[in-house]
């Protein structure tokens, strides 16, 4: 059941993003995948990845040569370069070479940031993930009640309701409901702060531990800088989980309706269990397997699918980074992004079936 609503995923009402192919790919492998291949098919998965992201980088228009050396440099500049980027080798022997390099932990150097690609990474990964982490918790704090109250009451007024905000977080653009919720809560009423991650004059007191600052501020007592690292946090994490909300509350609500129709349902019920023991006890423990999966596909899609939610509020996360690097043609740094993020995508979902084969006894056969 679970597996027939994987291609709902695939677009988290973000529309399309630079490294939006890393999830159909990652989520490609994570379907097919079983028991006695998950290592196989995850390496082939990540090997396809590479590939085909190292092979768009390659015949995009944008010139990487003419991004490092400028378009004043001389034509003996641009050749020496070009020979050094080692773009006169077929693409094949190119593909191996980044592959070998990529195995070492090596990316190659941002033409933005004049960094290793790998410690851009480090730095700009851990605010996407502290984003998506809370956006995943408010649609799961909030979608799974909604839902099992949908299902409980179908029919009535909160099962509308329900309905109703599971299609406006599917189809109202992300980009638009960002910025009315910047016009409304930071412009014009000023209960919230405005874009970025933290005010500037917080910027360096607290060393970047983790790379979560509410965890590194909270860690070293700056509460007034956690307080602040909160508020900004607010509204794109609201903004984000707008998709997760529906979708979690949709899939809570189908899974319940189906379980609530069962014999066994009809069996606690008439054994005299209460309607609450005959829920939660019975009708969703069942659901809670399914809502596994579809909790980390979930959260995989929150953390390839938020660029135009870090774009609208300043956010410095991996999303902006990629967008950032794909306008200054920094191949490197997209491809090098693209990967990471298909890594974790694929692990989060390799993950979620190793965690559901724990769970369901069933599965383990």
């Amino acid at each position: 059941m679970v597996e027939g609503n994987f291609t709902t995923v695939s677009g988290t009402g973000e529309g399309s993003s630079p490294h939006s192919l890393a999830a159909r790919i990652a989520l490609f492998g994570s379907a097919i995948a079983k028991p006695a291949n998950v290592l196989f098919t995850m390496v082939v998965t990540i090997l396809g990845l590479t590939a085909i992201t190292f092979i768009i980088g390659r015949v995009m228009p944008a010139d990487p040569v003419l991004a490092i050396v400028g378009d004043r440099a001389s034509q003996d500049v641009y050749e020496a370069m070009y020979l050094k980027l080692g773009l006169d080798k077929p693409l094949l022997q190119q593909y191996w070479i980044y592959l070998t390099n990529v195995v070492q932990g090596d990316f190659g150097k941002s033409i933005m940031t004049t960094r290793p690609v790998l410690d851009d990474i480090i730095t700009y990964f851990p605010a996407t993930l502290e984003l998506a982490s809370v956006a995943t918790f408010i649609g799961i704090f909030l979608g799974i009640p909604m839902g099992v109250a949908a299902a409980v009451h179908q029919g009535r007024l909160i099962d509308h309701i329900v309905r109703v905000i599971g299609l406006f977080g599917y189809s109202v653009p992300i980009f638009w409901l960002g910025m009315v919720a910047l016009l409304i809560f930071y412009a014009k009423l000023g209960w919230l702060p405005g874009p970025g991650r933290i005010e500037v004059y917080y910027d360096g007191i607290v060393d970047p531990v983790t790379g979560f600052i509410l965890i590194d501020s909270a860690m070293q007592g700056e509460w007034e800088i956690f307080q602040n690292a909160f508020s900004h946090l607010v509204l794109p994490a609201a903004m984000l989980a707008t998709y997760a909300l529906a979708y979690i509350a949709r899939m809570t609500r189908s899974f319940m309706l189906d379980q609530l129709s069962q014999e066994y349902i009809i069996t606690a019920r008439v054994k005299g269990l209460t309607e609450t023991a005959v829920i939660w006890r019975h009708a969703f423990r069942n659901v809670l397997i399914q809502l596994i999966t579809i909790i980390g596909l979930t959260y995989a899609s929150l953390l390839e699918g938020s660029v135009l939610t870090e774009t609208i509020f300043a956010w410095p996360g991996i999303g902006q980074y990629i967008t950032k690097s794909l306008f200054n043609a920094d191949m490197n740094a997209v491809i090098g992004g693209t990967v990471v993020v298909g890594i974790g995508f694929v692990g989060i979902n390799m993950f979620s079936d190793v965690l559901y084969r724990m769970v369901d006894p069933r599965a383990r056969r």
